[in-house]
């Protein structure tokens, strides 16, 4: 017969937004006996994740701070009719390091790793080991609920990270080279130079199905290496992501697929910037947040969460509309055209835009002026999408 743990709070998944989750807690109110439990024998996967500074407020530094292993002051784009620099600070974290800063930080027992879940309440984690965890709160953080009632369109990508022979020479990263070749939507290649002689490259593909082609990708890695001089010795790790990029969708039926009584963060509560589907801004404050309730008992941070998420939702209407129109309205061939004419606007625009702070100012600016795809169709698709 398995064990009962008794803990204040269970958090299931060790991802990004689990990790953050606990280290917050833990910082904030230590007394907490706080447990993640995953299927993995380490936190956070293996994953390289990167944030423009203006993405995370300066109040929320604190928590992120110390897994930024790579920091970089401008960075770069380049479309077949547009070069340009941008003065952003641009920061990377890695799996790797959200792991040892858990290990770290967090006491032994609150590592609770390679432990299948079987199913998660409010208060309550049965493992399949049959052991059952008992907590005052539990925190959801796996995987994404029932995107099948989402409206969508998918970032997908292959990155790997390259040991070169000789230093490559960028002075920093490349966040989007749209020269490359047009392939499956939407395509760009995305360079970070992590050392003088290690690059990190990532194929990345805006497209209408989250099909990945592996194998075809770090074939065109390789071959965009290649072009650039790099001389590759060894690719020293990969990733490959699909990550779902919103267009609309009921957001209720979304939280009800994984539990409506159960608080939830990450991928699971919706929580994507909704133009990128990127995680870290929207996890990080959220993890600030949960760590300043007085109340973590599994109501209260079911009502919380579900709070915060529909709130985020709401907010992200203006740029689910955008991808509506970019997905649904465009030529897939052409959508770089799109890109290429946002990255011609005010650079403090393009801060606040990818923060999801965009001003209304800034939403007509990104409105007006020559409309990048066909009015009528656009029409059409603003009528025929629930992106609101």
């Amino acid at each position: 017969m398995g064990r009962t743990i008794p803990c204040d709070l269970a958090i299931v998944g060790g991802g990004l937004a689990g990790g953050l989750i606990a280290l917050a807690l833990h910082a904030r109110r230590p007394d907490l006996d706080v447990r993640i439990i995953d299927a993995a024998t380490t936190i956070g996967g293996d994953h390289v994740w990167s944030f423009f500074g203006s993405d995370v407020e300066q109040a929320d530094r604190w928590l992120v701070a110390p897994l930024v292993v790579n920091a970089w002051r401008g960075y770069d784009v380049a479309f077949p009719g547009l070069k340009r620099a941008i003065d952003a600070t641009y920061y990377s974290l890695t799996s790797e390091r959200l792991d040892a800063v858990v290990r770290a930080q967090l006491p032994a027992q609150a590592l609770m790793l390679e432990r299948k879940v079987l199913a998660a309440s409010a208060t309550a984690v049965v493992l399949a080991d049959g052991d059952r965890i008992e907590a005052k709160g539990v925190i959801d953080c796996r995987g994404p609920g029932d995107l099948g009632v989402l409206e969508l369109g998918w970032q997908k990508f292959v990155g790997q990270e390259l040991a070169l022979g000789q230093p490559h020479g960028a002075a920093g990263p490349t966040v989007m080279d749209a020269t490359v070749e047009q392939i499956d939507g939407y395509r760009f290649v995305y360079c970070l130079p992590f050392a003088d002689d290690r690059m990190f490259v990532e194929d990345t593909y805006y497209s209408d199905t989250p099909t990945l082609d592996g194998e075809a990708i770090g074939v065109r890695i390789a071959d965009y290496a290649r072009a650039r001089g790099w001389q590759v010795e060894t690719v020293v790790r990969g990733e490959a992501g699909v990550l779902p990029i919103t267009l609309g969708g009921d957001f209720d039926a979304y939280w009800r697929s994984s539990g409506a009584n159960v608080a939830k963060a990450g991928m699971r509560a919706g929580l994507f910037q909704p133009a990128t589907g990127y995680s870290l801004p929207d996890a990080v404050r959220l993890a600030v947040r949960i760590a300043r309730e007085s109340d973590l008992s599994g109501a209260a941070l079911a009502h919380f969460t579900h709070g915060y998420a529909t709130t985020a939702w709401k907010r992200g209407g203006f740029y689910r509309m955008l991808n509506a129109m970019m997905f649904r309205a465009g030529d897939p061939a052409e959508r770089w055209r799109i890109i290429e004419r946002f990255y011609r606007l005010d650079p403090m625009l393009i801060t606040r835009f990818y923060a999801g702070r965009s001003s209304l100012k800034d939403k007509v600016r990104i409105l007006t002026g020559k409309p990048p795809v066909p009015v009528a169709r656009a029409i059409k698709v603003l009528r025929t999408t629930q992106w609101r």
